[in-house]
């Protein structure tokens, strides 16, 4: 029963109010610790300075002596003059977690309950911050979590106007306590507005000397939260204009590290920990893309548990994180543990600190989205609100442009060395080249007058020194002018050989020779360069378990026609004899076959192995 005149409530012992304790179990409906446990009021020292309004929010404890005995009852003056100093009190603080416990100290101590709670409403009509005086740390923890605005809680959530209840285990709202909660009978409930929009409500619960609450406690309570909702705005107001500054401070800081240069890692690095903490957050996360799966990987992180986060995963589909990069929009919960669209990062579960809020937005870069910031707050904290969403929103846009900024100069850096190795190339073929087939073709004129033919041996080893040494330098031109898109497709093939050789020199106790000849980039497709590099493989690894060969030449050569490649594998081992071909031999003919060429065994004049396996190249 609800009555629209106090008075008319006061005569009526069966009107009640909605309202549990400091904290009602929810899963049972409930009111109370567990439901809405509310410690005892603070008190003064004195209960005529208490009922003046002093010592709001002194915890000791004035209680006539025996603890049992009812305090007495304030004259009105002296009440409304308690119920001034508290508002005045209020308007004092400009944080709000002092100004919202203070709220619930002065309706304690004005309206002489026991226990009080502060309800803070989220969006979804849930109770996202639950604040009680009157019940130890200790027993509200046996009690367990706290409400989400079920039962008699609720009721007040649904219907915003004050509540009275002489036995609130009467209402048909009320389904009783959770485990170790005290007994709590009587209950007055008012809502809290904040520029006429629903901010929460205020619960009392148990008035001392076993009275039920009364007309009076509901006109105080009233008064009260309507100078709540004053102070709360204005804290609120403060808060914002506080942040507002932070925010600019540290976005001015970043600009700096961005301008300066600093390391990618860095400035992501800063960018976390100032978003943290413009944002009020325990865990903050950067998440970047992977190949090739495209789930997001965690580069940076700060705050709670932040070394076990770094390098954790979330799937694209399935985590708040990939929903924000999908929808290029923030994504935002109030508990990643129960909500179905999230997944929280591995050290957030349960035995780990749990996490529960959680808001990600996007980093966008132009058309596209290459990541998302991430930030997350304890279980029972408050969730992230649209105004600290689009503070972060501007922390990642800086993330993104940090990223941006990173690729960018990479690529200048890539073009730089490119331009370099164009030069290079073309010093070493206008001077180097030129002038060591000069000499050359000087040594060879010169042969002609040269009348001791030992000496004309060495002068003509010379020259051919001299070729093998040009050819060197034009496989070495053709490295460095190797295509773009070569480069981002993948490992050359050059640098595939040089890799495939290297790793045979463990094998073999000394490093093979490798020459590479022609065109090989552009000229041999993808397919044919795997069989090359097993082939190479096959035949050293042959060398290192049969020949016992202290030298070894890798040459693959595509001739300027590039109509065929040829691969040389020379070793001066023990050669083949009359041995049966191996396995090795057998695969190599095998692929050699499967490309359409031939593979060849030869015995060099000086003794050893030699390999010739050739495929043909595809036209055009």
């Amino acid at each position: 029963m609800r009555e629209a005149d106090p008075a008319a409530r006061e005569a009526d012992p069966a009107v009640r109010t909605a309202g549990p304790t400091t904290r009602a179990t929810d899963s049972a409906g409930t009111v109370g610790p567990a439901a809405c446990p509310v410690a005892p009021a603070a008190r003064g020292t004195d209960p005529a300075a208490r009922a003046a309004g002093h010592g709001v929010r002194d915890g000791r404890d004035a209680r006539p002596a025996g603890g049992s005995a009812a305090w007495p009852r304030p004259a009105v003056p002296d009440r409304m003059h308690g119920l001034l100093t508290a508002v005045m009190d209020l308007g004092r603080d400009l944080e709000l977690p002092q100004v919202l416990r203070g709220i619930v100290e002065a309706a304690v101590s004005l309206t002489d309950a026991e226990y009080g709670a502060l309800g803070v409403i989220d969006d979804r009509s849930r109770l996202s911050q639950f604040l009680t005086v009157g019940m130890s740390d200790e027993l509200a923890a046996r009690i367990g979590p706290a409400p989400c605005g079920h039962g008699i809680l609720g009721e007040l959530i649904r219907n915003p106007t004050p509540l009275r209840l002489d036995d609130l285990s009467r209402h048909p709202s009320s389904f009783g306590f959770p485990a170790h909660h005290p007994p709590m009978h009587t209950f007055l409930g008012a809502p809290i507005r904040v520029r006429d929009e629903a901010f929460g409500n205020i619960y009392l619960t148990e008035k001392r000397g076993g009275k039920s609450f009364d007309a009076d406690d509901e006109a105080v309570l009233t008064t009260l939260s309507i100078a709540a909702g004053v102070a709360i705005d204005n804290a609120r107001l403060y808060h914002d204009s506080r942040r507002r500054e932070h925010r600019l401070e540290a976005l001015g800081e970043i600009t700096r590290a961005l301008l300066a240069g600093t390391d990618t890692d860095e400035v992501l690095g800063l960018i976390a920990r100032r978003a943290m903490e413009v944002a009020d957050a325990d865990l903050v996360a950067v998440l970047l893309p992977s190949e090739p799966s495209g789930d997001l990987t965690v580069r940076v992180a700060h705050g709670d548990l932040a070394d076990r986060v770094r390098g954790a995963g979330l799937p694209a589909g399935g985590s708040l994180a990939g929903l924000a990069a999908r929808t290029r929009g923030p994504a935002v919960t109030t508990d990643v543990r129960t909500d179905p669209r999230a997944l929280p990062l591995p050290p957030e579960g349960p035995g780990h600190g749990a996490h529960g809020p959680v808001v990600a937005v996007p980093l966008p870069v132009d058309d596209a989205v290459c990541g998302a910031l991430r930030l997350s707050r304890r279980a029972g904290r408050p969730g992230f609100d649209p105004t600290e969403t689009e503070l972060i929103s501007g922390f990642a846009d800086q993330a993104a442009i940090a990223l941006e900024l990173a690729r960018r100069r990479a690529q200048s850096e890539e073009l730089a060395v490119l331009h370099d190795r164009d030069r290079i190339a073309r010093d070493l073929h206008d001077l180097a080249i030129q002038r060591l087939f000069a000499t050359g073709m000087t040594l060879q004129s010169a042969t002609r007058v040269i009348e001791r033919p030992d000496a004309v041996e060495r002068v003509t080893r010379a020259v051919d020194d001299l070729d093998a040494t040009i050819q060197i330098i034009r496989s070495t031109i053709l490295q460095l002018r190797t295509p773009a898109d070569d480069r981002a497709g993948g490992p050359a093939l050059r640098r595939r050989m040089a890799e495939t050789v290297q790793l045979a020199a463990q094998h073999l106790g000394f490093p093979p020779a490798l020459r590479i000849v022609g065109p090989v980039e552009s000229s041999v497709p993808d397919h044919l360069a795997e069989h090359v590099l097993a082939v190479t493989a096959e035949a050293l690894s042959n060398t290192a378990r049969h020949a016992g060969a202290g030298r070894a030449e890798v040459v693959l050569t595509v001739p300027d026609t590039a109509d065929r490649l040829v691969l040389t594998v020379t070793d001066d081992g023990a050669g083949l004899g009359g041995a049966v071909p191996t396995g090795g031999l057998r695969n190599m003919d095998a692929r050699a076959r499967q490309c359409g060429g031939t593979l060849g065994l030869r015995v060099p004049d000086d003794g050893g192995t030699r390999i010739v396996w050739s495929a043909p190249l595809p036209a055009g």
